[in-house]
């Protein structure tokens, strides 16, 4: 009569039946099986005792039918548990090692969570890593792409990852209402992801998608910034079949009204879906998403400063919109599937498959102010620009385990190839003259029309890693190498084929964990890794190696840190060491080539969990130091690289009060030190600290459970160059906002 059962009560059941065998075994795992409906209650016994006997097994049957238990369903669906206070995983995803607990990772990365990027109203990824001491953003608040910096290096908004892979995540901004983690790993990682489109080396950024949970979801929030900006945002999960094998997990988002910037609006259309299906042997995951954004009225500004040597005039308003009238569009489309079989106990066969297509028109990247003097005033030009993306991401691989003699191991051998065609063009307009304080209506560039191809890159990698355990996971040693061809292209507007190259790289990494104390508490780690981009296009007229492509260049990471896990409250704590090639022109042999080299140092501290039952703490302090090492006829040799303040640092906490149930307080500072402008080390601008506050209360309306949520970010609305990108242009950080948003659970 079992099959006649309903699923809750089949559910009861297999509860009831499974406490008991635990009860009577300390074995972690156990199957019983029922042979016919009618069969006697000794006959069930005997088969309960029967299954009690067995060893290592995380599943039980009956009559045919699956069940794996909750621990083993969530380590195979990739379901990572959050650290105390919930702010952080407990696990990320390392490429092709798969998810991994952070405490055995060696290498300083920290996982985001869902709790996060809601709590914090987190509406971009720069919101979401305002978090993080090691990582500061290259772009204005407000600009139509987000560019970053990670220990020091650029990262670029084409260098994000999805699910582990580059080439998909959506292109200029990525949206928060599908994520379920946003993953920042310091330090190069070609071993890990392969090559990045354009070569990030600062460190990588992995963004997660939501997938269903086990029990259903319907969650709408509606939300509304300082800036008349309002929106809406759906999210709505479910699990089918007998056993929940088959997900869906559905966002909807859409947001309209004014933006930080004066006069400047956005509109803005979101939509994703992912689909799972869990079975004991086979997983699979399909993603697709879609996301427009239009901004009209003008754009947030950066500002060249490159022709100064004396102090840097202070940074206008937060608001200020020294491009009026401009407008700009970006639409987004792609899809991605994911899939892996277990052959055996022991080896996983995977195959991943994804596809972008991004589209943008406007003033983009055209939004710079030229040659300002101290004073703030400047001559400028507009550039309408327009361009597409096409990607196509797969992946494949195989993960082994074995065991020789005392030691384990965790083989994975990868294959991975990406095919991206781009195109772009651009006009600029007349110049003009303007002040930064006073603005005038600038020139505008006219649309040049539809994007012609430009260049297409296939990049494509062989890898093979092993993790060796010792002594029951005490020891840890990671070996491991890629091997990257890069083959590109680059296309004259005619579409006739300008140049071509076709070069390989090996890239190596070595990285192990020593947990000495018996509790496994603490973490001693460290790591040899490389990072890889591709040679670029000599330029430079005057070189007798004009239009060469360089080879592709490496850049090396050592890395020592301890890792400390007091349960409910963590530390880590790292040192590193970055060098980066650059290239220039060597006056004796006229050749230009990358001889140059810039190198980073630096310490990090991060810290996050409960440091009592009712506060979480979540920040970091970064130290760090760039200089230029070797460089053309020792000019700059010995300063301080751009954009590299030596001081970052961010540290929120959250408060549960005592005395009303359900409500909460958050308070975060952000502070940047003093950096150089351009690397001749002329001029600075100051250091900055920055304030936000929140309040959160959780109730419940109609027996659905609530969430009200308040929180002021630049809480002083302070003016501040919040810092460089390129050599000699700054950015504004964003004044005074706040955001007001209701949660309800349907």
């Amino acid at each position: 009569m079992l099959h006649k059962m309903s699923y809750h009560k089949k559910k009861l059941l297999y509860a009831l039946i499974g406490s008991a065998l635990i009860l009577q075994s300390p074995l972690t795992g156990y199957a019983a099986e029922s042979e016919t409906e009618n069969a006697s209650a000794k006959a069930e016994e005997k088969a309960a005792e029967t299954a009690a006997t067995k060893t290592n097994e995380n599943e039980f049957t009956f009559q045919g039918l699956t069940v794996l238990s909750e621990r083993e369903k969530k380590k195979k669906s990739g379901i990572v548990e959050d650290y105390a206070g919930g702010q952080v995983a407990k696990s990320a995803n390392l490429g092709i090692l798969g998810n991994t607990d952070i405490f055995d990772t060696p290498f300083n990365i920290t996982s985001y969570t869902a709790k996060t990027i809601e709590d914090q109203q987190a509406h971009t990824l720069a919101d979401v890593l305002m978090n993080d001491a090691s990582v500061r953003f290259t772009t204005s608040s407000g600009h139509m792409s987000e560019n970053f910096s990670i220990r020091g290096l650029e990262v670029n908004e084409t260098e994000i990852a999805l699910n582990g892979m580059y080439g998909l995540a959506p292109g200029n901004h990525v949206p928060t209402e599908f994520l379920e983690r946003v993953e920042v790993l310091k330090g190069p990682s070609a071993l890990l992801y392969g090559m990045s489109p354009g070569g990030a080396l600062g460190g990588t950024v992995n963004v997660v998608t939501k997938a269903a949970d086990e029990e259903p979801l319907t969650r709408v929030t509606t939300e509304y910034t300082s800036t008349l900006n309002k929106g809406v945002h759906l999210d709505l999960g479910r699990r089918f079949g007998e056993n929940k094998e088959w997900g869906m997990r559905i966002n909807v988002a859409r947001n309209d009204g004014a933006t930080g910037v004066e006069d400047q609006e956005k509109a803005r259309t979101f939509g994703s879906i992912n689909l799972d299906y869990q079975a004991e042997k086979f997983r699979a995951y399909l993603d697709a998403f879609s996301d427009e954004e239009n901004f009209t009225g003008g754009s947030s500004a950066m500002f060249g400063f490159s022709s100064l040597a004396t102090s840097i005039p202070e940074a206008p308003d937060g608001d200020t919109n020294l491009f009026a009238g401009a407008n700009s569009q970006v639409n987004n489309k792609g899809a991605m599937l994911r899939s892996e079989y277990d052959l055996n106990e022991n080896l996983t066969a995977y195959a991943n498959i994804g596809y972008l297509k991004n589209n943008y028109k406007g003033f983009i990247n055209g939004t710079r102010s030229n040659s300002t003097d101290a004073l703030g005033n400047y001559t400028g030009q507009t550039f309408y620009l327009r361009g597409y993306k096409d990607a196509v991401s797969s992946e494949a691989g195989l993960r082994q385990k074995f065991t020789t003699g005392a030691v384990d191991h965790q083989m994975v051998l990868s294959a991975t190839k990406i095919d991206i065609e781009s195109g772009t063009i651009n006009k600029a307009s007349a110049t003009y003259t303007s002040n930064i304080y006073n603005p005038v209506t600038p020139i505008l560039a006219t649309d040049p029309g539809a994007a012609p191809k430009t260049s297409e890159n296939t990049l494509t990698s062989v890898a093979l890693a092993d993790t060796l355990s010792f002594n029951d996971d005490k020891y840890k040693l990671i070996l491991g190498v890629r091997n990257q061809q890069v083959d590109s292209k680059s296309y004259k507007s005619t579409g006739a084929l300008s140049k071509s190259y076709n070069k390989n790289a090996v890239t190596p990494a070595v990285a192990f964990v020593v947990k000495p104390w018996a509790d496994k508490s603490v973490s001693l780690y460290a790591n040899y890794i490389e990072g890889l981009s591709a040679g670029e296009t000599v330029s430079n007229t005057s070189a007798i190696n004009y239009g060469e492509v360089l080879a592709p260049y490496k850049t090396k990471q050592s890395e020592i840190g301890v890792k400390w896990d007091a349960g409910q409250y963590a530390n880590t704590l790292s040192v590193f060491q970055i060098k980066k090639p650059s290239a220039y022109l060597d006056s004796t042999t006229n050749i230009y080539d990358t001889n140059g080299m810039q190198r980073n140092r630096g310490i990090e501290w991060n810290t996050f969990g409960k440091i009592s039952d009712n506060v979480r703490l979540l920040g970091g302090v970064t130290y760090m130091r760039g200089n230029l090492v070797e460089t053309q006829n020792g000019k700059n040799e010995g300063n301080t690289v751009h954009g590299v303040p030596k001081w970052q640092a961010n540290v929120g906490f959250e408060f549960d009060s005592s005395s009303v149930q359900g409500l909460s307080f958050n308070t975060r500072a952000v502070y940047t030190g003093s950096q150089y402008v351009s690397d001749t080390n002329l001029a600075k601008i100051p250091s900055w600290v920055r304030y936000d506050a929140g309040v959160q209360y959780k109730t419940s309306m109609v027996g659905n459970p609530t969430t009200f949520r308040f929180n002021v970010e630049n809480l002083l609305d302070k003016n501040y160059w919040s810092g460089t990108f390129n050599d000699g242009y700054l950015t504004i950080g964003n004044g005074r906002t706040y955001k007001l948003s209701m949660t309800i659970d349907i």
